[in-house]
């Protein structure tokens, strides 16, 4: 059987990647009769004065072929003598990046388009560090249009030079840069006479002898679960594609992260028994003896995986709104998705140069480097090591929209370096010795609403029942914890993410705890709810703006009016208020008193 090549074809605006590889299946008879006829009768109603328009072979959505743009990733299959091919033609506008981040990060090879009456431009820049960035380290530069500048040699040489000065930084292995052109056929499938000073091979033979073998046959045996078979009492089996190495009857293999060791009793592939397995396929494995596996678990053999709760790792932003410190997400590596929260942005990265550049956040289609927290340990290596396992996603918890790409830079050494220290006087003991159940009663809503003076009331009320009680505001606390964390978005987060951690050590210390915090957005209140756990309840002050202004206890929003405090929530800054908070009041038209009486039937419920 013909070796496979995955490749992918980019870069910006207009350079005619369509057209390349279109013409190039057209002249290599690589394409069906009726998809030849089709093709000759829809290029007479295009826009190329009824000559061919070899795009029409990929461009198959109707919006693409009315604007003559690719918007889509679009997927081809392809046998020569020589190897079999798949193909993906990615769009090269801007706000496609994501599209054609997905393209990259199937391919072995990138065919990189360059428009050789414009150069090298931020577009083609952008694609090739985004490639880079997803493993490819073998490039064909396809010089395109080259009879526009007359074939002209030090056109070409230029371009050359122009970007192998941009890729010395990008740790490519091969660069091979080839004058082309899409429209007239040149070098496509045949050495073109109007480039006579050129001495290499043609596209379509470079891309059939190029030499992308991952040796992932020869490699350790890595296999993340995806599933556990269970059809009867009698059999138990672990679902997975192997991802690199072979596995074998009778092989021992460890499990992680639970680092426990068996022995393969049984394999199949698909349905089918066999005595060894390969990576690429489909396996089901069966162990000599019981070990607690779910899906996220990686079996392996002689594999060095790391296991941590941290990493720093480059990513590829693609969500529309701005990625900050704090913000949390979803994170999905292998078959684990787990809570993330990007701890520090380290710097961004400079398309044109490669520089690092200090950023408090990433906008939209942007290179940087994180560090990256998740909920608890995860398998993983370093992406150059074993793509599988070092390559993830971040996901928007609410719309569930993927938010970025990411490789793997490194673990985080104070990960394994920082051990938690059980002790014997739990939670439990210090609550049977104050007599009561530690919570957090954790108020949000509109600076004016009420919740400080209601958290104060409900606390004299709790404290004279007996209970052992800690009240924190969120002035209060910005004069000591968090005095150094301002108002914008990142601060905030922070500032949320803090009193948390100090709600729930005062919980395990036995208290119910009033945190009073505006706290305006739902993810950083869901984030508080993960860190305390069912000992959080969410109480509501939903007292409404046009109140809650008309009261301005501290004339803040005076202030915030007539533009003297910035990102001040309700004016300036949004409040995502709860969608199903846990007690909910308004404290329009009541007094304290009734307020809090209203609060102390539900909360003694919880008592």
């Amino acid at each position: 059987m013909n070796s496979l090549l995955k490749f992918i074809t980019c870069g910006s605006v207009d350079d005619g990647k369509s057209t390349l590889i279109g013409h190039m299946l057209y002249d290599a008879k690589l394409i069906f009769a009726d998809q030849e006829n089709a093709l000759e009768m829809d290029s007479k109603v295009g826009s190329t004065s009824g000559q061919i328009d070899y795009s029409l072979l990929l461009d198959g959505l109707m919006a693409e072929r009315e604007q003559g743009i690719t918007i889509d990733v679009a997927y081809r299959y392809f046998n020569t003598k020589e190897r079999s091919f798949i193909v993906a033609d990615c769009p090269g506008h801007e706000q496609y990046t994501r599209n054609m981040a997905v393209g990259a990060s199937f391919a072995d090879l990138a065919v990189i388009l360059v428009d050789a009456s414009k150069g090298i431009l931020i577009q083609t820049k952008r694609h090739t560090r985004i490639c880079s960035l997803m493993g490819i380290r073998k490039f064909v530069v396809a010089v395109n249009k080259m009879d526009l500048v007359n074939y002209s040699q030090e056109e070409f040489e230029t371009i050359s030079d122009d970007f192998n000065e941009f890729a010395q930084g990008l740790n490519l292995e091969e660069v091979i840069i080839i004058p082309v052109s899409a429209t007239e056929g040149d070098n496509l499938t045949n050495k073109s006479a109007n480039t006579p000073w050129y001495k290499g091979d043609t596209l379509l033979s470079t891309l059939e002898n190029a030499d992308v073998d991952l040796n992932i046959a020869d490699s350790k045996f890595i296999m993340p679960v995806q599933r556990v078979c269970r059809p009867n009492h009698t059999f138990r089996g672990f679902q997975g594609q192997i991802e690199t190495g072979s596995i074998s009857v009778n092989d021992i293999i460890k499990v992680l992260p639970a680092n426990e060791e068996a022995k393969v009793s049984q394999l199949f592939v698909a349905d089918k028994e066999t005595n060894t397995a390969f990576a690429g396929q489909p396996v089901t494995v069966c162990l000599d003896r019981e070990i607690d596996i779910s899906r996220g678990c990686v079996l392996v053999k002689d594999a060095d995986l790391k296991i941590s709760s941290m990493f720093t790792a480059s990513i590829l932003w693609m969500d529309n709104k701005s990625l900050v410190e704090g913000r949390h997400y979803l994170l999905k590596l292998g078959t684990k998705i787990i809570p993330a929260t990007i701890m520090e942005i380290k710097h961004k990265v400079d398309i044109n140069t490669g520089k690092h550049i200090s950023a408090e956040g990433l906008e939209k289609n942007e290179i940087g480097l994180v560090d990256i927290f998740l909920s608890e340990d995860i398998v993983f290596s370093k992406f150059c090591d074993v793509q599988a396992m070092g390559e993830f996603i971040l996901i928007d918890r609410i719309s569930n929209m993927t938010s970025a790409c990411g490789v793997i830079e490194h673990g985080l050494r104070r990960a394994t370096n920082v051990v938690y220290q059980k002790t014997d006087i739990t939670r439990e003991i210090r609550q049977n010795q104050k007599d009561q159940k530690s919570m957090v009663l954790w108020f949000t809503g509109l600076s004016g609403s009420g919740k400080s003076t209601l958290a104060n009331e409900i606390e004299k009320r709790l404290f004279a029942l007996g209970k052992h009680t800690m009240l924190l505001d969120g002035d209060n606390v910005r004069h000591g914890l968090n005095n150094n964390l301002g108002f914008k978005e990142a601060d905030r987060i922070e500032n949320i993410r803090r009193i948390a951690e100090v709600a729930k050590l005062m919980n395990d210390a036995g208290l119910i705890v009033l945190a009073s915090f505006i706290s305006p957005y739902e993810s950083d209140r869901r984030n508080a709810r993960e860190i305390i756990g069912d000992k959080f309840v969410e109480i509501y002050v939903s007292t409404p703006l046009e109140e809650c202004e008309r009261r301005d206890v501290k004339g803040l929003y005076k202030k915030a009016r007539n533009n003297e405090i910035p990102n001040f929530t309700g004016i300036s800054s949004p409040y995502e208020a709860p969608q199903n908070p846990d007690l909910q009041i308004n404290t329009a038209g009541i007094d304290i008193a009734e307020a809090a009486d209203i609060l102390m039937r539900e909360i003694k419920k919880l008592l």
